[in-house]
């Protein structure tokens, strides 16, 4: 097969395979930095965790990208991107065991949030950078199934980081602040892979003097805004972009709905509470992968919007079925469905917006999408965090959920009629 023999160059390639041992190093220390972030919220015994802490921690996690994402290129271009993931990693670690300490310290959350909001501002820049790296070791035909491989690589290596954060809480016996300091370790492990690389391999060339910074960013805010413009003028990729957005919201509030259960409802110890979690989470990547599976032969059959109907369609459906019976194993499915109907749509959307969007605004776009997806998310925490009683059992949130997912069915019915 071409792509398997695609990838067998790939990985004979000195320079790329240096590049992607950085970022398997960088998004395992995040798998294993957020889990810790959320053991440490959820399920500490001596916290007695609400919805509200829950969306506090999301938005620490989540919100940075969608701040900081935009004009993360602009100091990028000027920076050179080996001494990004140098210096990003080497501040990562040191902030990540400034985290533990504090954990440690029992410190008042506004200094644990502030601090936890530090290394996970830090990652929009690294994450970029490795994007931005890989034409710099990888030829123009093969970039294709590098910029396919990497990110995926990289999300394995996430959820690898969260397992290994789980192993590591049991065997120190179930202290949050060995686990930041063992995420801690990871990401200076990042920074000395990095070190193999030359310093002006990954770029930016030599070049003229750049615009000053405070102009650039300003460009950067009036590009984002002539983006927004161009997109108004797209109806298709600005029906996909608010479909998946309300997609996302349910997904964000299911999500907090089933943290709760597990912290309370399902469970009568921590470790019993986290083993559900653990659960569910495999359930929802399933689905994710499922849907990466699926996907390409349903747009091929039924258009992207006809395919994001149908997943807002079942999602109408299945959620009341399996989740107003507040058991865990009606909820395992419904985080499998979730995750494959989520992901699905997204792919459709990705498809819309690289179609129907001109070029020259394509990256633009894909920013404020980034945007989107993330306040989303967020937003879904907080209207949740407003609605769940401390168990998560909530039949109202539950059915505003389902009305959602039914609105943007029909929505979406009548685009792909029209289209």
């Amino acid at each position: 097969m071409p792509v398997v023999r695609d990838l067998r160059v790939l990985l004979r390639l000195t320079n790329f395979r240096r590049l992607l041992a950085v970022r398997l190093l960088s998004q395992c220390a995040d798998g294993v930095y957020q889990v810790a972030l959320a053991t440490y919220v959820v399920f500490s015994p001596e916290k007695q965790t609400s919805p509200i802490a829950i969306a506090s921690a999301m938005a620490v996690l989540l919100l940075p990208y969608s701040i900081i994402g935009p004009f993360a290129g602009v100091l990028l271009d000027r920076w050179q991107r080996r001494q990004v993931f140098l210096y990003g990693n080497l501040l990562r670690a040191l902030l990540a065991g400034g985290t533990a300490v504090l954990v440690l310290a029992s410190v008042p959350e506004w200094l644990f949030y502030a601090s936890a909001l530090s290394v996970t501002a830090v990652n929009r820049f690294v994450l970029a950078g490795l994007s931005a790296s890989l034409p710099r070791v990888v030829d123009a035909e093969r970039l294709v199934v590098a910029n396919s491989l990497s990110p995926t690589a990289g999300t394995l290596a996430a959820t690898l980081g969260g397992g290994l954060a789980f192993g590591v809480r049991l065997i120190a016996d179930k202290s949050d602040a060995a686990v930041v300091a063992f995420g801690a370790v990871l990401y200076f492990c990042a920074a000395l892979a990095s070190l193999r690389m030359s310093r002006e391999l990954l770029g930016p060339d030599p070049g003229p003097v750049p615009q000053r910074l405070l102009p650039a960013l300003t460009s950067t805010a009036r590009g984002l805004a002539a983006g927004l413009r161009h997109l108004a003028e797209r109806r298709p990729a600005t029906r996909a972009l608010i479909a998946v957005g309300l997609l996302r919201f349910c997904y964000g509030a299911l999500l907090v709905t089933v943290l709760m259960l597990c912290r309370y409802a399902w469970s009568a110890t921590e470790s019993e509470g986290l083993g559900l979690l653990g659960l569910a989470v495999a359930a929802s990547g399933a689905g994710f992968f499922a849907a990466a599976v699926l996907s390409p032969w349903a747009v091929g059959r039924l258009g992207p919007f006809g395919w994001m109907t149908v997943c807002a369609a079942t999602a109408a459906v299945l959620v009341p079925t399996l989740g107003l019976t507040f058991t865990p194993a009606p909820f395992l499915v419904a985080a499998f469905v979730l995750g494959l109907i989520t992901q699905g749509a997204k792919i459709a959307t990705d498809t819309v917006v690289q179609t129907s969007v001109d070029d020259s605004y394509r990256g633009r776009v894909f920013a404020l999408y980034d945007v989107v997806f993330n306040v989303a998310f967020v937003a879904a925490a907080g209207v949740a965090a407003l609605m769940l009683p401390p168990d998560g059992r909530s039949a109202l949130l539950v059915g505003l959920v389902s009305v959602i997912y039914a609105a943007i069915a029909l929505a979406l019915r009548g685009e792909r009629a029209e289209g």
